[in-house]
């Protein structure tokens, strides 16, 4: 992959990719709104995906691990987007400007980690204001990027009112359930340190409270979540085993079917039938 031009400018990064289509993982420490301008990219997690094509925007939910695909254009063969970024002390800043009185009475916090934004004129114009940095050797200053951070929340705070418990909770520090994350991405390599970020936990505090909801380290509960799913896989929809390693996290064939042995009493290949 030729990566013609790929800008960071504060917390807004610009993206253009040509020839070949990207396949990247990546944990999301931060709210996001991604806009594309050509082709396409796929957001993928277990049990949810959406597409966003040319001309469409999305905003991503922080505390996830999500699989990106990204698509040049059949004709061009250019891949480009804008990505605006979020981070807490700009939202903790506009939710001590603006308070209580914007903010909607009732709101939950939705538990899809991708959200389409409708196409709508503040979308188009805040990204038409964007796109001329692509080819431009000005740098746009501080004040302008503000701004249109500004204007990329106003976008993401008219899509949805429960987007707002997601992005203005500060009552306690932001956390998220820790087996309900560990479930979703037990099968992804992520550290310790990873793990309570993304969960909104200092390393201390998620070693703490991990304590609190499991008798295991967490990473003996990895090992032991992917044995358990490996299982499943092997024993009722028959996968192989190389198959059913490989989906569950493991790297190793040797470790995995020896730690598999020590834990259901035979081989894993005894079990497929």
């Amino acid at each position: 992959m030729e990566d013609k031009h790929f800008t960071n400018y504060s917390n807004i990064f610009l993206n253009m990719k040509v020839m070949e289509d990207t396949v990247c993982d990546y944990g999301i420490p931060e709210h996001c709104l991604i806009y594309v301008f050509s082709g396409r990219v796929d957001f993928n997690e277990p049990n949810h995906a959406v597409t966003i094509k040319a001309g469409e925007c999305a905003f991503i939910r922080k505390g996830h691990r999500i699989k990106m695909t990204k698509y040049s254009d059949e004709n061009t063969h250019i891949y480009q987007s804008a990505l605006l970024r979020f981070p807490r002390k700009f939202l903790l800043e506009y939710y001590r400007h603006h308070g209580d009185e914007k903010f909607p009475g009732i709101a939950r916090r939705s538990k899809k980690s991708t959200l389409r934004i409708p196409s709508r004129p503040d979308v188009t114009s805040l990204f038409e204001s964007i796109f001329p940095y692509f080819n431009s050797s000005v740098v746009p200053d501080e004040e302008w990027l503000e701004m249109k951070l500004k204007e990329g929340l106003y976008v993401v705070l008219k899509s949805d009112t429960d987007v707002y418990a997601s992005l203005f909770d500060f009552a306690e520090p932001w956390k998220i359930d820790m087996l309900g994350f560990m479930e979703e991405n037990y099968m992804y390599d992520l550290s310790i340190e990873e793990l309570a970020a993304y969960t909104g936990r200092s390393l201390t505090g998620f070693k703490n409270d991990f304590r609190k909801v499991s008798e295991l380290t967490p990473q003996k509960w990895i090992i032991k979540r992917r044995l358990e799913a490996a299982h499943e896989l092997i024993v009722n929809q028959h996968c192989k085993v190389n198959e059913a390693m490989m989906n569950v996290g493991f790297k190793n064939l040797s470790h995995f079917s020896r730690i598999y042995k020590e834990t259901y009493g035979i081989a894993p290949s005894f079990n497929i039938r």
